[in-house]
């Protein structure tokens, strides 16, 4: 799988870490904002294991390599996959060890999701043009 929308995500990314020995940290509510997700979603893939946050008392502290991390995981949701094919892909992006018990990210796999989404971006697209005719079909209204 090409990675290399990740990475140009990553390298537009206006927080990176400063220095190796200074690391720039984010809270919840800063990639909430950023990524315009819910703190609860940030929650949920913490829960499942794609995040791993910093703890400081109650507050969560990620680093640049989590919000880089958290950007794979919202892609991924964007196209469709499930969270265990999203684990490997975070797992193949990171050059780590696929998930124990976990699905491999293949080419076929990919395919499969790509056929999936034009097939409905076609449904969807059949579905606009009966709006459509609808809308046309009613008579115009007189402005108030």
């Amino acid at each position: 799988m090409d990675f290399s929308s990740f990475e140009a995500d990553r390298a537009a990314a206006p927080h990176a870490a400063t220095t190796a020995t200074e690391t720039q940290y984010f809270t919840i509510g800063d990639l909430a904002r950023e990524f315009d997700v819910t703190l609860r979603a940030l929650r949920f893939y913490e829960d499942k294991g794609l995040l791993s946050p910093r703890r400081e008392g109650l507050t969560r502290l990620y680093t640049a390599a989590e919000r880089a991390r958290l950007a794979i995981i919202l892609k991924g949701k964007k196209l469709g996959f499930t969270l265990a094919e999203i684990k490997a892909m975070v797992a193949l992006r990171e050059g780590s060890a696929m998930p124990a018990g976990g699905l491999a990210l293949t080419r076929e796999k990919c395919a499969e999701q790509l056929a999936l989404l034009e097939q409905q971006k076609v449904e969807i697209e059949e579905a606009i043009d009966e709006l459509r005719q609808m809308v046309a079909a009613f008579p115009a209204r007189a402005a108030a």
